[in-house]
């Protein structure tokens, strides 16, 4: 395994890598599983250890993380030690009341079931997926420390929560002796909330972790769609990307930031990440790829030097 640079998760004693690997698309029934395997040990092989997955994530619902479970069990079980594996509940998995939403039977049911799919005792950090406003947080929060009191989880993280139900949040878990580790939010050079929303500084107020996704915008930070949508592209069948997005406003955007990103000699998506691991904040941006060339093209953005004044000053400009 080689090394990446680890940062440390807030005021936690837990140590993330730089990137980690996320297993949200890509990662159903419905691509090859030997590719799957492949890229997801190339990952450990960079030294990405923090994979991210959830119960949500496939097609179907699941399929991710047994298609996790069964390379676990069958390649990297003597490294479970020197793996930080997360999952998540919340999101919406099925009709039934008890399959979506932050009561304790829906997120320690799930966890239960993302166990059985991982075929692991317990996840080092597991996530409420999304704020509940149907639940009282108090219920939230009280199962969240139950899976860490009954050994199911290490740590507890947040994902999507606004600055203020984070703070309440963050506050509750402290009060019941297991702080908030990280808090998961969508975080680009085109999504710039955890910055005007005060979540950045919240984490560095309250001493938790960010770990950041969708960092590429869906592929929006790469030099895919400089020229249109071609086909195949993630914009034509992606539920999370719609092809209005790839408007004029968006290709002028993108032009300045690919020209930024060629006198650096680097690419767009690199420079993208190297902009998101700037902040002190983000403990490790999470990557996914559809090959191990593409891992390696997007880790190889640590090898650059930081972002200048200057550049950041273009980087900002090009919004206006």
């Amino acid at each position: 395994m080689s090394s990446l640079p680890y940062r440390r998760a807030g005021r936690s004693g837990l140590d993330l890598s730089a990137f980690s690997f996320g297993l949200w698309q890509k990662f159903g029934t419905d691509y090859p599983y030997d590719t799957q395997r492949e890229i997801v040990l190339h990952a450990f092989e960079l030294g990405i250890t923090h994979f991210d997955n959830a119960d949500r994530y496939g097609p179907p619902h699941r399929a991710a993380q047994q298609f996790f479970g069964q390379v676990l069990r069958n390649d990297l079980a003597a490294h479970r030690d020197e793996l930080i594996l997360s999952t998540k509940a919340g999101n919406p998995i099925g009709a039934s009341p008890y399959l979506r939403g932050g009561s304790r039977k829906s997120l320690l049911g799930s966890l239960d079931h993302s166990l059985r799919d991982l075929g692991t005792d317990y996840v080092d950090i597991f996530y409420s997926h999304s704020p509940d406003p149907g639940t009282p947080l108090d219920e939230t929060v009280g199962a969240l420390v139950s899976a860490v009191q009954q050994g199911k989880a290490l740590y507890i993280g947040i994902s999507n929560y606004p600055t203020d139900r984070a703070r309440e949040t963050a506050r509750l878990l402290r009060r019941a002796g297991v702080p908030l580790l990280v808090h998961q939010p969508r975080y680009s050079i085109l999504d710039r909330r955890p910055e005007t929303t005060g979540l950045l500084e919240l984490a560095g107020d309250e001493g938790f972790g960010v770990v950041v996704y969708s960092p590429l915008a869906q592929g929006l930070l790469t030099d895919k769609y400089l020229d249109g949508i071609p086909a195949g592209a993630r914009a034509q069948n992606s539920a999370f990307l719609k092809p209005d997005a790839i408007d004029d406003a968006y290709r002028k955007r993108v032009t300045t930031l690919n020209k930024l990103a060629a006198q650096r000699g680097q690419s767009l998506a690199q420079l993208a990440l190297q902009w998101v691991l700037r902040r002190p904040e983000v403990t490790s941006a999470i990557i996914g790829a559809s090959s191990a060339a593409q891992l390696d093209h997007n880790v190889r953005a640590l090898d650059f030097p930081a972002l200048t004044g200057d550049e950041l000053a273009i980087i900002d400009a090009s919004d206006e």
